[in-house]
This record gives C-alpha cells, sequence and structure tokens, in this order.
C-alpha cells in the first residue's frame, strides 16, 4: 500500500521534479530571438494603447521567430478588482489583441495565472532581491503615494515581471520609456542568477517604440489613460464614430488658428498632430502639411476620419469575437498548454539549480 501511495503521488504532483544533476531539456530560444510582452486586462485598449504597444505587437509576428503575448492578470490583482469584471475583461482583452492583428498561429497569447510557474519563479528571484532596489522603482513611488500606503503585491510586481520575462529566456522585451528601469531589474536578476547558478538566462533587451505618446485630449500634459475620470479625454478602440468624433471636437487646443507641430509650446495641437500621423502612417511633417489653410477646427474632422477609419474594423471584429465567448476561451487554452512546454523545463531547471531537486 505505502508503495501504490508513493506511485500516486510521484505522478500526481503539480511539481514534478526528475532532475538527477542538471537538466539538459532547457529549450534556448530561438535563432533571431524570442519576444516577450504583457498586458493588464484593465478593460478595452485606448488610442494610446494601440499606438504604444499593440500596433508593435503586431509587427514583432513577422519580425522574431518566437513571439509570446501574455494577458497579465496576476499583476492587474495588486488594485481592487472585481472577480466577475475581471474575468470579462480578461476575454475582452483577448478579443482585442486578436481584432488588432494578433495571430494565435504566429503567437503566443495566453493567460498568466494559468502558467503556475510564473509564481514560482517570481518568489526564487524575490529571494535575490534588495527591499532598497524596489523602493526606488518609479512605479512604486508613484501608485504608493496615491495610495498612502500599497499592497505587497504592488511592492514586489516588478519581480513578477522580470518572471514573466525571464521564465521563457525572452531576449527582447518592447517597453515604453517608463518601463525601461523595470526591465532593468530583469537584466540585473538575470545576471544575478547566473552568477549565483550558472549562466542559465539571457539578458533580455529592451526594444522601445518608436510612436510618440498619446496625451489627454482634455489635459495634453499628461498620458492618455483608461483611469482619467474625464470621460472626453480618452479614446478607446471601441468607441463608435460619433464618440470619436465628439473627444476630438473637445480636445484642447489653443488660440492659434495654424496647425504647427511644437510639443513644448502647443502640446494640444501637436498631441492632435501625433495622433494624426500614426493613425493615417505618414510622417509628422506630411501631417502638418496635409494641414495647410486649415484652422484646428477644420484639421480635428481630418484628425477624426483618419481615426475612424483605422478603429471602425477593429471596433467590428470585437463585437464580433466578444459573441464568440468559445472561440477566445479556446484561444487562451491553446496559449496557455504552449506557455507552458515553454516555462515547464525552464523552471525544472531552476529548481535543480537552487537545490530544490
Amino acid at each position: 500500500m505505502k508503495r501504490l501511495l508513493r506511485f500516486i503521488h510521484k505522478f500526481n504532483s503539480p511539481k514534478r521534479c526528475f532532475c538527477v544533476g542538471a537538466c539538459n531539456n532547457t529549450q534556448m530560444p530561438p535563432a533571431g530571438g524570442r519576444v516577450f510582452s504583457g498586458i493588464q486586462p484593465t478593460g478595452v485598449p485606448h488610442l494610446g494603447n494601440y499606438l504604444g504597444a499593440l500596433e508593435n505587437w503586431v509587427a514583432l509576428q513577422d519580425q522574431y521567430p518566437s513571439v509570446l503575448y501574455s494577458i497579465v492578470d496576476m499583476h492587474s490583482i495588486t488594485q481592487p478588482q472585481d472577480p466577475n469584471q475581471l474575468r470579462g475583461n480578461i476575454l475582452d482583452m483577448a478579443a482585442s489583441l486578436l481584432a488588432c492583428g494578433i495571430d494565435p498561429e504566429r503567437a503566443i497569447v495566453f493567460q498568466q495565472s494559468q502558467v503556475s510557474e510564473h509564481a514560482e519563479l517570481s518568489w526564487i528571484l524575490g529571494c535575490l532581491t534588495s527591499m532598497p532596489r524596489l523602493r526606488h522603482l518609479p512605479q512604486w513611488k508613484i501608485k504608493s503615494k496615491l495610495k498612502s500606503e500599497g499592497s505587497v503585491g504592488l511592492y514586489t510586481y516588478p519581480v513578477l515581471q522580470a518572471a514573466d520575462i525571464l521564465l521563457y529566456k525572452s531576449t527582447h522585451v518592447p517597453v515604453g520609456e517608463d518601463q525601461v528601469q523595470h526591465l532593468e531589474l530583469a537584466q540585473d536578476l538575470a545576471r544575478i542568477f547566473n552568477n549565483r547558478y550558472g549562466g542559465l538566462f539571457p539578458e533580455p533587451n529592451a526594444l522601445l517604440s518608436s510612436t510618440r505618446k498619446v496625451k489627454s485630449l482634455r489635459d495634453p500634459s499628461a498620458k492618455m489613460s483608461k483611469s482619467d475620470p474625464q470621460t472626453m479625454a480618452t479614446i478607446t478602440i471601441t468607441d463608435s464614430p460619433d464618440d470619436i468624433a465628439l473627444k476630438i471636437r473637445r480636445a484642447v487646443t489653443d488660440f492659434t488658428s495654424e496647425v504647427t507641430f511644437d510639443p513644448e509650446t502647443r502640446p494640444g495641437v501637436s498631441n492632435l498632430v501625433t495622433i494624426h500621423a500614426a493613425m493615417a502612417t505618414i510622417t509628422v511633417e506630411e501631417a502638418v502639411y496635409r494641414a495647410r489653410g486649415l484652422d484646428t477646427g477644420a484639421y480635428k474632422k481630418l484628425v477624426t476620419e483618419a481615426v475612424i477609419q483605422r478603429l471602425t474594423p477593429i471596433r467590428e471584429e470585437i463585437e464580433r469575437l466578444r459573441s464568440d465567448r468559445a472561440h477566445l476561451e479556446a484561444v487562451l487554452l491553446q496559449g496557455n498548454h504552449r506557455a507552458r512546454e515553454l516555462a515547464a523545463p525552464v523552471l525544472r531547471e531552476v529548481r535543480q539549480r537552487v537545490g530544490f531537486c
């Protein structure tokens, strides 16, 4: 009976480790590298998300042989979440990624919480991270001040970000300028682990987006944000043409009617030029040229046309995908399986090197 129980326990254990000496079945990233990035399921993406990240994600599918995009729901609960809303947001984000052009045949699209190796590697890396190192990261400084005090999860989530990246031996990570310091933590932890336990993780490189940041339509000194209390400040990728037209019509500009690009002295007008150029896939100079002879009121109509033309097929595809919940769940299920196939052997190697098996 004892022998039978040991046999059952061995093969039912979710963390089996058959290591004798070093594991040598961890896959190295393919020639050309591996890209990893994640996005929180905090509702439908806005225009800034699309231009700053998702548009670039789509292009990276053609540039790298291995690409993983994760819906990082574990990160999202550092702030209070309604469970039912979170479940819906996860599927909404999956629909948004697919509608924007992410192809689950060319990229692994998965739900972070369904690959438990993320959490275990995060704990191991957390034991290699000092508290002062985390205290100096900008997100903690900003968010903890807003909340007076933050959760332990908020404090340590940059370590989980590092685990997300290193778990797949990622070589490249698309990031915005405000995330560079968090990627530097992942690079530091790769070096620390490699120095202590032997070379395992490549140090990931930043892929900085060339798109300028999209600003709030009501306050061009701030980034466009889903959490902005002013509904007129943010364009979501599911906004109707009428909503888009209204928001751009009410966008803050200034008292000069001519359209120029000068972010320092004319941030509102320059924000519209940035949006126009990006959505029409032209240069800023070309956008200003097309605005010749137009005052800012007339130019807003030109910007509106470009935004509506670009977002309408995306909005329609999101609506179609939302009506097919089973398909979205199947895409995530397949992605979760493919992600685990990459993550499990890496974590087995980590466990062996640390001394767990």
